[in-house]
């Protein structure tokens, strides 16, 4: 089931009715009951590993309680079925194909089995999920919770299940277990998140999806058109999956619930950290504290340090923690080594950003001057890694970075300016709202950088009689734009694949 169709609609409609008349306990129960009919509605057999999940990670959570002294077993145990599972449905081929040729490089000929896997929607999002309320049961962050209904409603709960964002049991288990209010202020809110969301996919995700596609359809295209097809996808992929997690963030306070920003104008980035201080924050955030940390923690207790460079044991800690943990989050977003390289590419992008902000650094005065200078470039820099990230076959991937601007014919240079002015106009109402946000003071307290988050007009919380006319004038620009502007070819959301 998927969010712009009528039966979601239907779906949602007659859930929000029935919750809203249910006590607290019975509310999580029928969005139990809801999230597993949501996700299980075309393949039925899903809801067999997502049950499974839960239930180990249930009961080796319990496990750690009431044994401390084997709760590392316990850990093991959820870690080692989360990702088997996860590991099968997702790399088994890859993993076979890659050994076999491997093999054949050195002579043997070995055929692996290869299996016809269907891969799970949403199986790495609330793998993840589960993942770090074990983690955090082990670490003492968050008590194991006895109520199974309650940790199940953590895990499936369908707004955030098929593509995030990725909830935290501290942050999300609290919510679930609390009495809910139903608030015609948030409802409001929510409502435009949603209407805002659905533009974003049906309008400007959809429309150049389209552009994207048919230029990487292409046998050899020039470079404009090429570079065109890349800004359509950077459009893409942005509008796309930030539309997911509005509409889900919409959906989830029409029932009580607040789920985490997983954007903050990625494409107003002054540099490589800051890009991933805005861009799927929450999977970001897992990855920090799940795996850069640790693994930080781990290389500093035994560097012995590399100095005949002239750079300090923390610049070669971090850069090796970082590199490999986008190797594992460009692994992590598909079976193929295309995403493998593109993490790859940001690790290193973040390393040496490391470690030229510790050669130089200039005056604040210097460095507001360069914020412009430094948005384009790091816009391009995200520009060649999602070439990177939508060309899956490295052969042509080579080619494509091969091509050069002075080797052009004349209709190439117009079709590349052509589609990228297409792709530039439907993508501008996603500019305005960013710079209209960032020109926004920030909270009172916070810095004033180009970091800063600020308060989104959109969804803003004062319910004055002047934002709620405002909000319903721009719920119904955006509806009529979806009738009259969305694309005829719809598209599945990109990250339902990851």
């Amino acid at each position: 089931m998927i969010f712009h169709s009528l039966e979601f609609l239907v779906f949602f409609v007659t859930t929000v009715t029935i919750y809203w008349a249910l006590p607290h306990r019975w509310q999580n129960v029928l969005l139990l009951v809801a999230s597993y009919m949501f996700y299980g509605w075309v393949h039925p057999w899903f809801l067999g590993l997502i049950f499974a999940t839960t239930f180990i990670d249930y009961l080796s959570a319990l496990g750690m309680g009431r044994w401390p002294a084997r709760k590392k077993l316990f850990l093991w145990t959820s870690i080692v079925s989360n990702f088997g599972l996860l590991g099968f449905f997702k790399y088994f081929n890859f993993f076979v194909d890659n050994i076999s040729a491997v093999a054949a490089a050195v002579g043997w000929h070995i055929s692996g089995p290869v299996l016809s896997v269907l891969l799970p929607v949403g199986i790495s999002f609330y793998t993840f999920q589960a993942m770090s309320y074990t983690i955090d049961v082990y670490w003492g962050r968050v008590q194991a919770r006895r109520t199974f209904i309650d940790l199940a409603l953590f895990v499936s709960f369908f707004p955030h299940l098929v593509a995030g964002p990725i909830m935290r049991a501290r942050t999300l288990l609290p919510q679930v277990e609390q009495p809910r209010r139903f608030s015609a202020n948030a409802a409001r809110n929510s409502t435009v998140l949603i209407v805002w969301g659905l533009f974003k996919k049906l309008v400007i995700a959809d429309n150049v999806g389209v552009i994207a596609n048919k230029v990487f359809a292409l046998q050899s295209p020039d470079f404009f058109p090429l570079w065109a097809g890349v800004f359509a996808f950077c459009i893409q992929i942005y509008a796309d999956f930030s539309a997911y997690t509005d509409i889900a963030r919409g959906t989830a306070k029409w029932l009580g619930f607040d789920l985490v920003v997983n954007f903050d104008h990625p494409y107003l980035a002054v540099g490589p950290a800051d890009f991933w201080r805005r861009w799927n924050i929450s999977l970001t955030t897992w990855f920090r504290d799940y795996v850069f940390l640790p693994l930080s923690y781990a290389l500093s207790r035994r560097w012995d340090g590399i100095r005949w460079l002239g750079l300090d044991d923390d610049i070669w800690i971090y850069g090796t923690a970082t590199l490999v943990t986008f190797l594992l989050s460009g692994l992590w977003h598909g079976a193929s080594w295309n995403y493998v390289l593109w993490g790859a590419y940001h690790g290193v992008l973040l390393a040496l950003a490391r470690a030229g902000a510790a050669t130089w650094k200039p005056r604040r005065s210097v460095r507001r001057w360069l914020t412009p200078f430094r948005i384009l470039g790091m816009f391009a820099l995200t520009n060649l890694g999602w070439l990177v990230f939508r060309e899956t076959d490295l052969h042509t991937l080579v080619r494509d970075l091969a091509l050069s601007p002075f080797h052009r014919s004349p209709f190439g240079r117009q079709a590349g300016a052509y589609l990228f002015l297409l792709a530039a106009l439907y993508s501008l109402p996603l500019w305005i709202h960013s710079l209209w946000v960032y020109n926004r003071p920030a909270p009172q307290g916070a810095d004033n950088g180009p970091s800063a988050t600020r308060v989104d007009p959109i969804v803003g919380h004062e319910p004055t009689l002047w934002r709620v006319a405002a909000q319903t004038c721009l719920s119904g620009v955006l509806f009529a734009a979806i009738l009259i502007l969305r694309s005829r070819t719809s598209l599945d959301f990109i990250y339902f694949r990851f």
